[in-house]
């Protein structure tokens, strides 16, 4: 979480948020809408297997759209495909983003 880590608390200027979500994103002062997502996005990352349609009506639940829906099942994806690369082929992505502390 190095890498996006930075990248987070540059967005949010929060750096207590950041070090709750690297410990435990569960223990996050977080609205319902960000709480319902990131249920939706450790389950698909950990259990693709066992999504079932309430999953999705949960999302809508906490007022995210369609449209919404899709890009946080896209990126979640997205991100799970670039990690496996990455493992794959062997590469340390942390290692580079503590190299690169002074690219924004």
């Amino acid at each position: 979480m190095v890498h996006h880590g930075a990248g987070l608390l540059r967005l949010t200027n929060d750096a207590a948020l950041v070090a709750v979500l690297k410990r435990d994103w569960k223990q996050a002062v977080l609205s319902p809408a960000d709480h319902a997502m990131l249920t939706y996005t450790e389950k698909l990352t950990l259990h693709p297997s066992k999504m079932i349609e309430q999953d999705v009506i949960a999302l809508r639940e906490a007022d995210f759209s369609d449209a919404a829906i899709l890009d946080i099942n896209q990126v979640t994806g997205y991100y799970a495909f670039v990690n496996r690369l990455a493992d794959g082929l062997g590469v340390d992505l942390e290692a580079y983003a503590s190299d690169d502390k002074s690219s924004g």
